[in-house]
Parts: C-alpha cells; structure tokens; sequence
C-alpha cells in the first residue's frame, strides 16, 4: 500500500496566502522525513479554496527539495493549459527528478477560469479528449502533429524526450492519471489505460464500482490484461489522527467549515450558470464518516477495508484539515509512524 498526502494549499480564515502555501511546502518535506510514498498538489484560480495556481510549478519546488518522495499534480487543468506546454514541463520534471513526477490532470469546472485565459467554455465542455490526447502522445512519440479541432501544427520533435535518460522502454515516460467524477471520465481514461484519480467526496462503495467500470471499458478497449490488473488508481480522502476519535473530528468540524464555506463560495461560474453549494458542516462530517479520521489504529484499519473494498492501493490523504501549521505536521509525522506499520 502507498500512501501520500494531498496539498490544497487551503486558506482558512484570518490566514493569509503566504501562510497556507508555506504550509503546504512545510508538510511535503515532513511527508518524505515521515516516510509517506508521495505528495499530490491540487490546482485553483482565484479562489481561496486552494491559493496554489500551478501545481506543476509547485512540483518543480517540491521535487527539488526532496529526494526520495514522489511528487504529482491533482491536478493540472487542462482547459486551461495548452497540452504541449504542460507535457514539456512533466518531461522536464520527470527526467531531472529520476522518474519521481506524476502529472494527474482533469477537465476541471465551468469556472471564470475559462475566461481569464482565453479558452472558452467549450474547452471545457467538449475539449477535454482531444487534450488529453494530444498530451499523451507528447509524452510517449519522438515528434508529434496536430490536426483536431482546437491544436493545429505541423510535426515537431519532442524536446526534451521524457524516456531518454532514464533507460526505460521505448514510448515510456512519466506517469499518468486522470480525475473522474462520471462514467464518461471512467470510460475516456479506460480506453487509454490511464489510472484513475478518485475524489475524496465519495466512498468506498462508489470508488470501487468506478474501478469496475474502468477495467470493463479497459477491457472492451483491448488494453493489455497486466495493465488492466495493475492500474495504479489513486483514493483521494481525509486523514486526522487523535489519540481519540471525537478529538479528531472535533479538529476537522472547527476548522473545516469555514474554510469551505470561504472557499466554495468564492468560486464564479464562466456563464452565471446556477450551481448549488454543499452544506460545509454536513459536507465534513460526511469526510470524516468515509475516511481514517481518529485513532491510528481506527486510520490503518479504515485504509486498509478502503483498499479492501475497491481493488485500490493509493492514497492521496488531505492532512491539512485543522488548518494549524504544527497540527498538520503532526498529523504528517502519526501517520508515517503510527498508520504505516500497521499496513506492513
């Protein structure tokens, strides 16, 4: 089992930006000293939801600062990134790390987003495939041509080559995962073998009829069997450890709540379409209901029927949930310390 920790770079209320981002850099490098397998930075636009604009940007950071963890976004938005540029960083952050670089992506929301850079709702409502193509052949081909609908260009070479300096297999490169909310998402990373990345906002029941569905369209696709069986899909949830279970929820309900209710409401829709906005106390309380929050014992056991339960064996686990500097560091180091060795 692999588990790592998920970094939205939070602002709660009465902290500034500085303060949130320092947190997230702070609690990337004691997951590598508390001997957690990686760190996934989430990516958002003027909202205070998460202050990190570019988590490839933030990756780069991180990579440098660390050794030995593995660093992935969670992610880069596609809509709003030209696909060949994106793919030109992961293959720059994938050779100079040694191979330490996952780029997750996802299509993201009708956000104002969409407007600030110029892409157009329809980037975002239909733009999503031909993106998401054009990115992997970036990394996999020696040159690469467009021809779709919104990238057009004559055939260039790929520079730098993400599998030249790693001795890995020809068409080889970093590691790619796709966000999925609905079965269309399921069914596009499917058919390209791409492992999933699964929101924390649903359960164990949910996730593992979505591993189902993918390795049905894997498999109606002519995806290789060995690649179907060791998909490497990604859980996404929330971990707090107390010495008491009610002391850990107690730290995600006082803090939480204001952070999504600030966060959420922040958000802008491209088209003034209406969007409906969780309850932020029953939306924490519905996390800690789903995810190893409490003891360590109470944590290992939950991750464990997690995995169990969906087929899945990576965790990416908000740890910043109390919106304290030192709680999230400790709550880092319990989980190396105290969760890990229960998971052999």
């Amino acid at each position: 089992m692999r588990v790592g920790t998920f970094v939205l770079a939070a602002q709660f209320p009465g902290q500034g930006q500085g303060e949130a981002l320092h947190r997230a850099v702070r609690s990337a490098e004691v997951a590598e000293e508390a001997g957690l397998d990686s760190v996934w930075l989430a990516e958002h636009h003027f909202v205070p939801y998460g202050t990190c604009p570019s988590a490839i940007t933030l990756a780069a950071l991180l990579l440098g600062r660390t050794r030995r963890l593995r660093v992935g976004t969670a992610v880069s938005v596609l809509p709003t990134a030209h696909p060949v540029a994106l793919g030109e960083q992961a293959a720059l952050l994938h050779l100079t790390s040694g191979g330490r670089f996952s780029l997750g992506v996802g299509r993201g929301g009708p956000w104002v987003d969409l407007e600030v850079f110029g892409s157009g709702l329809s980037a975002y409502e239909k733009g999503f495939p031909e993106s998401l193509d054009l990115l992997v052949r970036w990394l996999r081909e020696p040159s690469v041509a467009a021809d779709g609908e919104r990238y057009r260009f004559r055939e260039v070479p790929v520079v730098p080559r993400p599998s030249e300096a790693l001795a890995e297999e020809p068409g080889s490169g970093p590691e790619v995962v796709v966000a999925c909310t609905s079965p269309a998402s399921v069914r596009l990373a499917a058919e390209r073998g791409l492992p999933m990345l699964l929101g924390m906002h649903v359960g164990d029941e949910e996730k593992a009829e979505m591993v189902g569905l993918w390795r049905q369209h894997a498999r109606a696709a002519g995806r290789p069997r060995d690649e179907i069986l060791g998909a490497g899909h990604v859980s996404a949830g929330v971990c707090q450890i107390a010495d008491k279970r009610t002391d850990a929820v107690e730290a995600l309900v006082k803090a939480m709540p204001g952070w999504l209710r600030q966060g959420l409401e922040a958000h802008v829709t491209v088209d003034g379409r209406h969007r409906s906005m969780r309850d932020p106390l029953a939306y924490t309380e519905l996390l800690c209901g789903l995810h190893p929050v409490g003891t360590p014992r109470l944590c290992a056991d939950r991750l464990a029927a997690t995995s169990e339960r969906t087929g899945i064996s990576r965790f990416a686990l908000l740890v910043e949930g109390s919106g304290d500097l030192a709680a999230t560091e400790e709550n880092v180091r319990r989980l190396g310390a105290e969760v890990l060795p229960h998971l052999g």
